[in-house]
């Protein structure tokens, strides 16, 4: 028993790494996301990057048999059509709207991811989670100078309902993945696919043929590329990783931190300055994070002590921790 604990408790600390580390990742990827849509439009470079994507992780899929690829296409389908959408909503919302509301109002899925698993998973989370999310939130809105989000324009309509389809992503791929072995690297590529070519066609159906042409700008490849290796095939990868390894709020918890390092990477390579207010929300924010993080009994808050393993409806998540397709490299 002490020694599936000590492993349950080890498997936690690398998912919780994992989630940092696509916050530091995502933090970067609002100021090159921007740089590449100086040179292209928000639809096509969405498709560009995610087809990028794709073509990446296809060698995976076609090494699956032809069951679990069909197992994979009911998942990677629905999951893949809310990520459409989250990457719709907050890629224009960015674009309309202005970037410290952005910041704030895409934290609050912080906030509406636990409804959404108490509605979804039947799981009331610990009051720690919900302490720690409101504290989360209040940081972010400290780091973001205190944006006045009184009068709500389209793009912070927009970022709000990101901030809601996160929410449902995450808990939705706990749900859908339960009991299945479907390698979350080909999840990820599923989901790659169907956003790509999702992205392409809403393209194809809006913009003329000339405003979709591919751009020679080798500063817009250089940022794309970025996107695809880091914020997009590890960071997917990672999350869908530990989604299936913790709970849907923890993971949400973790991931607010992305504020954070964003703010880092802003004042260390672009030069902005923060003011004392700012950085103190950035602690509030690395306090809640190291709260739950730091928390006894394990990843799933809704457990008795003597079981830390990741749980949904008293049943182990059968999963594969690792793609075997990748074993040996």
């Amino acid at each position: 028993m002490a020694k599936r604990i000590s492993e349950d408790r080890r498997r936690i600390w690398v998912t919780d790494v994992l989630l940092l580390a696509v916050a530091v990742v995502w933090g970067t990827s609002y100021g090159t996301a921007k740089e590449a849509l100086n040179y292209y439009p928000v639809l096509g470079f969405l498709a560009v990057r995610f087809l990028l994507t794709f073509l990446v992780l296809s060698p995976i899929l076609l090494r699956l048999p032809r069951v679990d690829l069909l197992k994979l296409v009911r998942v990677g389908g629905p999951t893949g059509a809310i990520l459409l959408s989250v990457f719709l909503c907050e890629t224009f919302g960015v674009y309309l709207t202005t970037a410290s509301n952005a910041a704030l109002l895409i934290s609050l899925c912080v906030i509406f991811t636990p409804f959404v698993e108490w509605l979804l998973l039947g799981c009331r989370p610990r009051r720690r989670v919900f302490l720690a999310a409101l504290v989360s939130l209040g940081g972010t809105w400290m780091l973001t100078g205190g944006a006045n989000v009184a009068v709500l324009n389209a793009g912070d309509l927009l970022i709000i309902g990101a901030a809601v389809l996160r929410a449902c992503m995450v808990t939705v791929t706990r749900r859908m993945t339960e009991g299945l072995t479907v390698s979350s690297l080909s999840l990820t590529a599923m989901q790659a696919g169907v956003v790509g070519v999702g992205s392409l066609l809403v393209a194809l159906s809006v913009l003329p043929l000339q405003a979709i042409a591919l751009p020679d700008s080798a500063t817009f490849w250089a940022c794309t590329v970025y996107l695809v290796l880091f914020c997009t095939v590890f960071a997917f990868f990672a999350q869908n990783y530990a989604v299936r390894r913790s709970s849907p709020t923890r993971v949400a918890v973790l991931m607010g931190s992305e504020p954070l390092f964003g703010a880092l990477f802003a004042v260390m390579f672009v030069g902005e300055q923060l003011s004392a207010l700012a950085w103190f929300g950035g602690g509030l924010i690395c306090a809640a994070t190291l709260w739950v993080a730091l928390a006894p009994h394990g990843v799933d808050d809704n457990k008795a002590p003597a079981d830390v393993r990741p749980m949904v409806a008293g049943q182990r998540l059968a999963v594969e921790s690792t793609d075997s397709s990748l074993k040996g490299r």
